[in-house]
C-alpha cells in the first residue's frame, strides 16, 4: 500500500492524503483507526514533489517518528472525545416541557425572553433547543410558522456572544468588548426577506445594547457599506444570502475559519443548482466539519503540515427546512457529523447517504415530485381552513374585497403569479377604501423594508405579492391568505398557505378561481390530503356552496 502526499491546487500548505482502504478508514473514523493505520507496514512510501516531479522515499527513522507521534496524539484524541457530544437518548426525551426555563438556556437569554414576554416554547423548540445545546449536528424540520428560527437562535445565543452562559468566575462582557472574538456563527438564507426576518429576531433577543453583534449580508444592498460595517462592528453573527457571503469572503473581508456554528435556513432552497458554487465556498471556509477537522489535526501533528495556516475550529452544522426531501437529509449527512433529524415529537439519527452529491439537479426534479408533495403536506400549519370561490375573471378583485369584509380579516396577504398585475389590483382596492401595498422582486431594499414595516404595523391591511414573496415572509398576525391567481402546484399552494396561521394561531386560505380551474383545487386536495371547501358569497357572508339559508349562521361570523 502506498502513501502519497500531494500539494493542493493554489499552493495551499495543506496536503491531500492518498491511500486505499486504510485512508478511507482514517477519513471516516480517525479516532478509531489512527494508530492502526500508521503502524501498518508501508510498501515504498514516498512524498511526491509536484514542482520537480520527483519522489523521495521516507526513511525508517522517519516512520519511527510517525509511530511515536501517532501514539502521543492518540492520547490527545481520548481527551478530546470526552467533550464531544454524546448520542442522544431519543426514547426518554422530555417533549412535554412547556417553559423555556426547563430547556437549559443561559440565564441571560432566559432574562431577555422574559422581558420580551416569551414564556411558552413551541413543540419544535422543546425538541430542538436541548439537542443543539448538546452540540449535535442536526436537520430541523417543522411546519411553516412553528418557531424554527428561535429553535436554533436561542441555543446559539446561549453559547456565543454577550448572552452566553458565563463560566465560573467569568465577568460578563461589556458593550465595547463584545465584538472582539470574531465571527462565530454564519446563518445562510436563500432570500433577502428571510434574512431580514432572522436579523430582527436576533436583535429582538439581544436587546438594543447589542445589535451590532449581528450583521446582515444580503444581495441588493451596498456591498462596500457592508464591508465597512464588518470592519467597524466586528460582528459575532453573520446572516446573509449565499452570493453576498461568498463574494465578501472571496474579497478577503469576511473571515469565518473560527466559526462554531453554520446554519442553513430553508436548506431545500439552498440546494438549488444556482447556489452550488457559492455554497461550496461557504462550506469550505466556515469552520470545519468535525471529522475533517480531526484528520487535519492528525496531519498537522504527525507530519508538521499546515502549521503556518489559519487555525480552523470544528463547527456545528444545522440544516432547517419546513420540508425534508432526501436531498436535504443527504446534505445533512455529508456536511455534518452524525446529524440528528429533529421534528416536533421525534428525534432520530440520519442514516449515512448513498451518494455524496447533495445538490438538486434539473434531471432529478421530476423523479422527486412525490417527495416534494410529501414535504409540502408536512409544511402546512395544522390550524388552517381551506376554501375556494368560483367567479369570472373580471370579478376576482371584487370577490377579494368581499371576502376580506366577510371574514373581517385585518391582515391579508394576496398572492398572484405575475408582478405586472399587482399594481392594477392595488389601485382597485385603494379605490374601494382598502389600504394595500405591493411586494415584488423589482423593489430595492429600502422600498421592500418600508412596505413590510407598514404591513406589520397595521398601516396596510392588504399586502399583494408575487411568487417571490411566498417564502420568507413572516407576519405572525396574518389571518388570511388569498390566492387571487392559483399556484402552479401543490407545493407552492402549501408555501403560500403557510403565511397564515403562524405560531399556533387560526388562519384561513381562500382561493379565487374560474369554473374551468375548479379541477385544480380538487387536485390540490388529493396531493396535500386536505379538505378545500367550495364556498360562495351570500348577503355579506362567506358560506358553504349550496347551503340552505338557515344553516349559514354556522359557517362564518357576519360582519
Amino acid at each position: 500500500m502506498a502513501l502519497m502526499l500531494l500539494p493542493m491546487r493554489g499552493g495551499s500548505s495543506s496536503l491531500n492524503l492518498c491511500t486505499h482502504s486504510t485512508l478511507t478508514q482514517l477519513l471516516v473514523a480517525p479516532s478509531r483507526s489512527l494508530f492502526f493505520c500508521f503502524s501498518l507496514t508501508l510498501s515504498k512510501p514516498f512524498v511526491h514533489d509536484a514542482a520537480t516531479s520527483t519522489s523521495t522515499s521516507l526513511s525508517l527513522t522517519r516512520l519511527d517518528d510517525v509511530v511515536e507521534k501517532a501514539s502521543r496524539y492518540r492520547e490527545k484524541l481520548r481527551c478530546r472525545a470526552a467533550v464531544r457530544p454524546t448520542p442522544i437518548d431519543t426514547k426518554s426525551f422530555p417533549f412535554a416541557e412547556k417553559k423555556f426555563g426547563a430547556l437549559e438556556l443561559s440565564s441571560r437569554v432566559l432574562q431577555r425572553l422574559k422581558e420580551e414576554r416569551l414564556e411558552v416554547p413551541t413543540d419544535v423548540q422543546v425538541a430542538a433547543i436541548p439537542t443543539l445545546l448538546d452540540g449535535h449536528d442536526a436537520a430541523l424540520q417543522s411546519y411553516t410558522g412553528s418557531g424554527k428560527t428561535l429553535a436554533y437562535l436561542l441555543p446559539i445565543l446561549s453559547k456565543i456572544g454577550p448572552l452566553r452562559q458565563l463560566e465560573e468566575g467569568e465577568v460578563a462582557m461589556m458593550d465595547d468588548a463584545v465584538n472582539k472574538s470574531g465571527v462565530e456563527a454564519v446563518i445562510v438564507v436563500p432570500s433577502r426577506e428571510l434574512g431580514m426576518q432572522i436579523v430582527r429576531e436576533a436583535e429582538r433577543i439581544l436587546g438594543p445594547n447589542y445589535r451590532k453583534v449581528v450583521q446582515q449580508l444580503i444581495g441588493g444592498a451596498n456591498q462596500k457599506r457592508q464591508e465597512e460595517a464588518l470592519k467597524r462592528n466586528k460582528p459575532i453573527i453573520v446572516i446573509g444570502t449565499p452570493g453576498r457571503i461568498s463574494e465578501i469572503s472571496r474579497a478577503g473581508k469576511l473571515h469565518t475559519h473560527g466559526c462554531k456554528f453554520l446554519v442553513l435556513d430553508e436548506a431545500d432552497q439552498l440546494l438549488s443548482i444556482k447556489f452550488r458554487g457559492d455554497m461550496r465556498r461557504i462550506l469550505e471556509h466556515v469552520g470545519q466539519r468535525r471529522d475533517a477537522a480531526a484528520v487535519a489535526n492528525i496531519l498537522t501533528i504527525i507530519f508538521g503540515f499546515g502549521r503556518s495556516g489559519r487555525k480552523r475550529v470544528e463547527r456545528q452544522t444545522v440544516l432547517v427546512s419546513a420540508t425534508m426531501p432526501p436531498a436535504v437529509l443527504r446534505a445533512a449527512a455529508v456536511w455534518g457529523h452524525r446529524p440528528l433529524l429533529i421534528r416536533a415529537t421525534s428525534i432520530i439519527e440520519v442514516e449515512a447517504p448513498g451518494s455524496n452529491y447533495p445538490y438538486q439537479s434539473e434531471s432529478s426534479s421530476d423523479s422527486s415530485s412525490s417527495t416534494d408533495l410529501q414535504g409540502a403536506r408536512e409544511s402546512l400549519p395544522p390550524n388552517l381552513d381551506h376554501s375556494y370561490v368560483i367567479a369570472p375573471l373580471r370579478h376576482h378583485v371584487d370577490i377579494l374585497r368581499k371576502c376580506i369584509h366577510a371574514l373581517n380579516a385585518r391582515s391579508v396577504i394576496v398572492f398572484m403569479n405575475h408582478s405586472r398585475r399587482l399594481r392594477d389590483v392595488e389601485f382597485k382596492l385603494q379605490a374601494r377604501g382598502i389600504s394595500a401595498g405591493t411586494l415584488h422582486g423589482e423593489l430595492n431594499k429600502m422600498e421592500r423594508a418600508n412596505i413590510l414595516t407598514s404591513f406589520r404595523n397595521g398601516k396596510l391591511r392588504v399586502l399583494l405579492t408575487s411568487e417571490v414573496g411566498a417564502r420568507g415572509l413572516d407576519v405572525p398576525n396574518c389571518d388570511l391568505a388569498v390566492n387571487l391567481e392559483l399556484p402552479t402546484d401543490g407545493a407552492h399552494y402549501a408555501h403560500r398557505g403557510g403565511r397564515s396561521g403562524r405560531l399556533g394561531r387560526k388562519g384561513t386560505v381562500v382561493s379565487v378561481c374560474e369554473a374551468a380551474e375548479e379541477f385544480v383545487m380538487k387536485k390540490f386536495e388529493r396531493q396535500l390530503d386536505i379538505k378545500i371547501t367550495k364556498m360562495e358569497l351570500s348577503e355579506g357572508r362567506l358560506v358553504k356552496y349550496g347551503a340552505e339559508r338557515g344553516e349559514t349562521s354556522r359557517q362564518f361570523a357576519r360582519i
